[in-house]
Order: structure tokens, then sequence, then C-alpha cells
């Protein structure tokens, strides 16, 4: 058995694979690690690429688009290793990448999922986007990172090179254990694409487990690879898949007041939307939220996909104010301008699925 398989998901992707498979291969040099490529039913010519070019990298064929969170479950149903990196394939990995989250990992059995520093491919002296130093949540379910608050990337002055625990990492690159992939369900299948990840790593530390922080590994993320930031598809995502979030993991009480407030800022972004001429974004949020209401019935129970170890679960990472007030209202532009005592404080949620 290996001990870490690097697994990337593929859509039509032949171009990346081509821009981004030959640093993959040059820095993964670990004897432990392998590297596969899960192709989620291309019509390009993705597949004869790798076995002219790469054909020592394993392929994994799944017959249609089953998204991104369905695609992996279905490649982890193949990959039998001891830990599995979910790999973008816009990704530039730099040498020495991989041995930092692996020798944490071996090292430490409270990690249940590690993350490296995401930098941006066009600029590259700024942080990235999808994961920058490291994803938290604020209390009503908008995720920001340390150097990425909604738009505003800051440039990496070295601020954020502290190993942290986190409340989320980014799926674009994101080493988990295995065993507790499939102990958690994986992904969320209804969620298609986007926030996926944080619905993981929010049950995985419910089951007990820390996220963490690996400054001393670099990657640099193009981006919107699959859905460019304003794609009005996207725009559902996101909206749809935040309030399911805030469903399935919120602790019973108190949960109905937090998403009453969440839509009613919705429906000032909708708003915004609107007043900026983006007709499909405003539509998109409308849909989103007619989609929420529809499938939340789906999570029979709530909490029945999720795990508790015990009648208390310690949850770090949850911001106690309101990123959105903080950043239009305070101009707070940078996570450092925020109160940073909330990364010392832990939400004990007492509720528990019935049995």
């Amino acid at each position: 058995m290996k001990l870490v398989s690097i697994v990337i998901l593929n859509w039509n992707g032949r171009q990346h694979l081509e821009q981004f498979l030959p640093a993959l291969v040059r820095h993964t040099t670990h004897p432990g690690a392998e590297i596969v490529v899960a192709d989620n039913g291309s019509d390009d010519d993705s597949l004869a690429f790798l076995k002219k070019e790469y054909s020592t990298i394993r392929i994994i064929k799944l017959e249609k688009n089953h998204g991104f969170s369905g695609g992996y479950n279905r490649a982890m149903e193949q990959v039998s290793a001891k830990y599995i990196l979910l790999l973008n394939s816009d990704i530039e990995v730099t040498e020495g990448w991989l041995e930092p989250m692996l020798e944490l990992m071996e090292k430490d059995e409270t990690v249940g999922a590690c993350t490296p520093k995401f930098m941006d491919f066009k600029r590259r002296s700024h942080f990235e986007y999808a994961g920058a130093a490291g994803g938290y949540m604020d209390k009503y379910g908008y995720p920001f990172c340390r150097g990425r608050i909604f738009d505003h990337l800051e440039e990496d002055m070295d601020q954020y090179n502290d190993a942290t625990d986190l409340f989320w990492g980014s799926g674009a690159c994101l080493m988990i254990r295995s065993d507790l992939y499939r102990e958690s369900g994986g992904l969320d299948e209804q969620f298609f694409a986007h926030m996926e990840e944080i619905d993981l790593c929010w049950r995985l530390q419910r089951m007990g487990y820390r996220i963490r922080f690996i400054p001393t590994s670099t990657v640099y993320h193009v981006g919107g690879a699959t859905l460019q930031r304003g794609n009005p598809f996207k725009t559902y995502l996101n909206f749809r898949n935040n309030l399911l979030l805030l469903y399935k993991n919120l602790p019973a009480r108190g949960r109905g007041s937090t998403l009453f407030f969440r839509m009613i800022l919705d429906g000032i972004s909708a708003l915004r939307f609107l007043l900026q001429g983006a007709f499909k974004d405003f539509w998109a949020v409308f849909r989103a939220h007619m989609a929420y209401y529809g499938m939340k019935s789906s999570y029979s129970g709530i909490k029945n996909r999720n795990k508790y170890p015990e009648n208390t679960v310690i949850v770090a990472g949850i911001y106690p104010g309101s990123i959105v007030a903080d950043f239009f209202l305070k101009n707070r532009r940078k996570f450092s301008d925020l109160d940073q005592s909330f990364r010392g404080l832990k939400s004990v949620e007492t509720s528990r699925p019935k049995t």
C-alpha cells in the first residue's frame, strides 16, 4: 500500500495536465507517493495525452462528469493509500512541497487534514483566492482566509508563516487521512462543487480531528479552472451550498436564527447584483434559495451524515463576528485587521444525533 496517493480530478483539462504535470512529477520524489489522475468523463484528448506522455501515471476512468464531490468519491473507492491528497489540475507545486505535509500527518494523529500555502500563479507575490494561508468562517457562514477576505488578496510578506489550526483547508490541495475520508462520508455529492471541502473539514473537526496549515509547503494556483468568479452558475452553487453547509452542521439550538440572518444578508447581496446590472447573478441567488428549500429535506435528521464521538464536540476557527460588516462597514480588508482572539476560542456543540 502506498503512503500517499496524489489524486488529480480531470475534466477536459488537457491544457492544465500538459502545463503542470512536469513540475508535479519532478517535485514528487517521495518513494511512498503515487500520482493518480481520475478522469471525470472527459471528451477531449486528456486520456490519450496521459497514455502517451505519462504512461507511469495511474488513470482512473469515470464514465461521466460526477462533479468535484462525486468524482473524488468514486476515485477514492479505487485508492488504498494511507493518505489522500486532493490536487487541482491547475496547481503548480514547488520543490519540497509534499514532505512537510506527510511529516506532520505521520507525527500527529490528531490532525485529520492539512493544507499548504496557496500563492497566485499569475501574481506570484500575492496569496491566491481559493486557499491563501488557510481558511476560517464567520458566524453566518461566510468563508475567508488568512491573506484573503472576499476578493481582497494580500501580498505575502511572511505575515502568516506560522503553522496553525484552521477551520477549513482548500480542496485545491488538501491532504487527508483516507480512513477518515471514508468514515466521514467523503465529500457531499449534493454540493456538486464549491464549499464541499469546508463541509468535510467541519465534519472532521466534529469527529475530534484538527485541520492544519503548513507554511513550509507552497503551491501556486491558477484558480477558476472549472468556473470563473462572476459565473452565474458559480454564484448559484456558492449561495445554495452555503445554506446547506449551515443547515447540515450547525447545532439545532440557534440554527434557525443564524439561517434567518444569513438569508437577509443574501437578499442584500442579490439587491447589490441587481443595482450593478448583474441580472443573471441576481437570479442565481433567488434560484439558490429555492433549491435550498427543496434540498434540505433530503438531510433527514440533519445530523446523521456527521459523526459525534461524544456528547460535546469542540470546533475551532469560527469567527464570532460578521466578516461582511468588518469588511464593508469597518474597512477591515486584511486578516490581521481582525480581532485575533477568536483563533483561541473553541465552540462547544452540545446537540447530538438521534440513534
